[in-house]
């Protein structure tokens, strides 16, 4: 069998613009091995439009800290040379790489140009408010002076794309579509606003080959150059569909079948997130958007919350090969576009909600694990997160029993394997006052004693004869309940196996 494995978001919105952010990763590519985490997503490292750009502002894709462009040679993150460290150190501990793409938009152009575009209304995007088409200057030419036509010779210019937001010429912002033959919106998008395929900056128009065949080149050309081992894909409900069924296959195709990606579709309407997988072939993961927002409604409506609905409409429950839970990210966290932060008291149960059951793909956030920065720093939960993290590395094995029986206290208790020599768990979580859950864990435990693997709890519940025990829980608050290690070191980088 194989062990659990964990992804990490390894960043926030405002990890330090200092340039050290791949030499951190370096560093601490072991600590994450121990900690239980064997995949890391790391954020954009195409050059944005400053230094300071988080890289969802992308610039030059080919410039990925190399070249002096838009007043800086490295990225917010680092140069080239240090991500390419980073990354070969992160696979000497066994910890897969997932770099982040962002394929929707280009920002920071380097020359103006002058074009025809009708304004739309932003809450409907298909509804044309000009009178008439009128002239704008865009920020549309892109020809990567610096880089001098290396990597890539391709320029871009309004011919791909198909809107944008900003008119040089009078100031004013808006929702700009570009006209001229064929010109519109691509049909093959989210129907958010009317037709969702205009996000931000230069929008680019996927409807042209050259451009398909440019940024298939592109993602080609970067998984050569740092080797790693997949993709998360920005913003793929703003993409047409098409288009992301073929990168992807054209990926796995050049990589192979491990090659691994998924998507941010931020959608939490299933039917819609079924019809996108049926587009794509199933050949991508989707991160769970609806369990996000269940999560997110949990920790901000307290006992009132039915927890045996938790799992209801989520991605998780209707398709659990495709759905990579998460609790918070950039996106959610304080002051950001999505905003939707779980609430400080919740974490600890939504973290063992997504980690601790078998189905799924769990991501923690940077931001949750070690603190955000900003002006409204918030603490980190390192600490809450190990134990959580070491009881799925060890014990979070085998079939699984759910206790979804009253609505403020819910378990369930992983059976273990024999492979994997004192496995098995007993969960127990309540959103309400002090509680109990009597649960079976099998008769071969008769006699065990068992300890909360959180402290949370300082008891030891003795299995009884008929391999029930009734496992505590305190107060809006989560247990988890295993037979102890004789070495409490909380060390996950030799794996279940102890390969």
């Amino acid at each position: 069998m194989t062990a659990n494995h964990t992804m990490m978001q390894f960043f926030e919105w405002h990890v330090p613009a200092d340039g050290e952010h791949w030499n951190r990763l370096k560093e601490m590519a072991p600590e994450l091995k121990r900690s239980g985490i064997d995949s890391v997503w790391i954020p954009p490292v195409t050059k944005g439009q400053s230094a300071e750009d988080t890289g969802y502002g992308v610039y030059d894709l080919y410039d990925l800290g190399e070249f002096d462009q838009k007043g800086t040679v490295r990225t917010k993150y680092g140069t080239k040379e240090e991500l390419k460290s980073a990354i070969a150190a992160c696979h000497e501990f066994g910890i897969a790489v997932y770099v982040d793409l962002v394929m929707n938009h280009k920002a920071g152009a380097d020359e103006t140009e002058r074009f025809q575009v009708v304004e739309v209304d932003p809450n409907n995007r298909n509804e044309v408010i000009s009178e008439e088409t009128f002239e704008i200057e865009g920020w549309t030419k892109f020809t990567f002076p610096g880089r001098n036509d290396q990597y890539s010779s391709f320029k871009w210019d309004a011919r791909h794309f198909n809107g944008t937001d900003y008119d040089q010429a009078t100031g004013r912002t808006g929702i700009y579509r570009i006209e001229g033959e064929h010109r519109s919106w691509d049909d093959k998008v989210d129907n958010e606003f009317g037709n969702y395929d205009y996000l931000m900056f230069a929008n680019i128009d996927y409807r042209l080959p050259e451009v398909r065949e440019e940024m298939m080149s592109w993602g080609r050309w970067l998984v050569d150059t740092l080797q790693c081992s997949g993709y998360r894909l920005d913003a793929i409900k703003h993409i047409n569909h098409d288009f992301i069924r073929e990168f992807a296959s054209e990926m796995i195709r050049k990589r192979g079948e491990d090659f691994y990606i998924v998507g941010e579709f931020w959608n939490n309407d299933l039917n819609t997130c079924r019809e996108f997988l049926d587009t794509v072939d199933y050949q991508i993961d989707l991160f769970d958007v609806a369990l996000h927002y269940k999560l997110h409604a949990a920790s901000q409506s307290g006992s009132a919350f039915d927890l045996t609905t938790i799992f209801d409409d989520t991605l998780v429950q209707t398709h659990p090969t495709h759905a990579v839970t998460f609790v918070d990210n950039h996106d959610s966290q304080p002051g950001e576009s999505l905003e939707s932060w779980i609430e400080d008291w919740f974490k600890p149960i939504a973290y063992a909600l997504i980690l601790l059951r078998q189905d799924g793909y769990p991501c923690v956030f940077y931001g949750d694990y070690f603190g955000i920065g900003g002006e409204n720093p918030i603490e980190g939960k390192k600490e809450v997160i190990d134990p959580l993290l070491y009881a799925r590395c060890q014990k979070a094995y085998g079939d699984q029993d759910d206790y979804f029986d009253f609505p403020n206290t819910i378990g369930w208790v992983r059976r273990g394997v024999e492979e994997i020599p004192g496995s098995g768990c007993a969960v127990v979580v309540t959103n309400g006052d002090p509680g109990e859950k009597r649960m079976f864990v099998g008769t071969e435990r008769t006699g065990e004693e068992w300890i909360d693997l959180t402290g949370n709890r300082e008891e030891k519940i003795v299995i009884e004869e008929d391999g029930f025990a009734t496992f505590t829980v305190n107060g809006g608050s989560v247990s988890v309940w295993a037979l102890p290690e004789e070495d409490r070191s909380m060390d996950c980088s030799m794996d279940a196996q102890g390969e």
